[in-house]
């Protein structure tokens, strides 16, 4: 009877390593693939400088003026994802409950007075600091 209950043991003591072990081959080859495709979202087709998947077309077409400038009516050219880009357009409204309406949100915090504090201690006849000896 003893020998059924180390095996019980032993089977539950594989199936907790085994979900510690981490990320099997495969699983690892595909999030390499995965981050190296992020990692060159974009990249200019004349001087192959790469860019995070993150980068705006703001900043491709900086890019576009800064190194290219003969380029600067057809930024295409670099960057296939800037045809039609408008670099003059302006920018639209930020969506409510933006960046912006959080950051409100946490100044708004309430602030305790200091002399509200010590007074309720004081009425309640504590003292304020550790008593001298």
């Amino acid at each position: 009877m003893g020998k059924g209950s180390n095996v019980a043991k032993a089977n539950a003591a594989r199936e907790r390593n085994a979900k510690n072990v981490g990320k099997s081959k495969e699983e690892r080859d595909a999030s390499k693939a995965k981050a190296d495709k992020d990692k060159t979202a974009y990249k200019c087709a004349i001087c192959l400088q790469t860019f995070l998947v993150s980068a705006t077309s703001k900043q491709l077409f900086a890019h576009v003026t800064a190194k290219h400038d003969k380029l600067v009516k057809e930024p295409e050219k670099c960057f296939p994802s800037l045809k039609g880009f408008d670099p003059n357009a302006t920018d639209p409204a930020p969506a409510p409950g933006g960046i912006k309406t959080a950051q409100a949100a946490a100044k708004k915090k309430v602030v305790k007075k200091k002399g509200d504090d010590l007074s309720a201690l004081l009425s309640e006849g504590l003292t304020v600091g550790k008593k001298k000896k």
